[in-house]
């Protein structure tokens, strides 16, 4: 019977072994990351001044052009068959402040009036041809600088007919910034 006892000595022992097992603990480790983001400041495209090509006379026999050059001196010249000369007035380039993100790409774009026309506010029938708008030496294509801010100049040239109705001629062009 000792036999017995002993095997069942050992059996109750086995049998007992996990209710008096030491607990197990599962393992865990902590690490951080840093949450980030990056903020953008707003886009923005804001008209400066406008495109004056200031007063002018027309002969009655010639026809002629004004030209403003785009950039922040906005010298006014004159040319075609001269029939054009420029009176003491102000005149200036068109000019506009841009802000993007530091050193981002901006695409320009620009459009003339409709009909490429400058028309009189007195007479919808008279008319000046807009020849040509121009973008100042930095392009159509130009980088912002460190703080995201850029400027635009923009000139053009006008053709005046021979004895051109007097009168104040506007017309609303377009300059279009995309954010690359």
């Amino acid at each position: 019977m000792r036999f017995h006892f002993y095997v069942a000595a050992l059996a109750a022992t086995v049998a007992a072994g996990p209710a008096f097992a030491q607990a197990v603990t599962t393992a865990s480790d902590t690490t951080s990351a840093t949450a980030k983001g990056v903020v953008l400041q707003a886009h923005q495209l804001v008209k400066d001044t406008d495109l004056d090509f200031g007063v002018v006379t027309v002969d009655s026999a010639k026809d002629g052009t004004v030209t403003i050059s785009a950039d922040s001196s906005g010298t006014r010249t004159f040319g075609g068959n001269l029939g054009v000369t420029g009176l003491p007035s102000s005149f200036q380039a068109a000019s506009f402040d841009g802000l993007a993100a530091p050193s981002e790409t901006v695409q320009l774009t620009l459009t003339p009036p409709s009909g490429s026309v400058l028309v009189s506010t007195s007479n919808s029938n008279d008319k000046i041809t807009v020849t040509s708008l121009d973008l100042d030496s930095g392009g159509a294509t130009r980088t912002t600088d460190t703080t995201g801010q850029f400027k635009v100049y923009v000139g053009g040239t006008f053709t005046l007919n021979a004895g051109q109705p007097a009168g104040v001629y506007s017309g609303q062009f377009d300059l279009r910034a995309d954010y690359q």
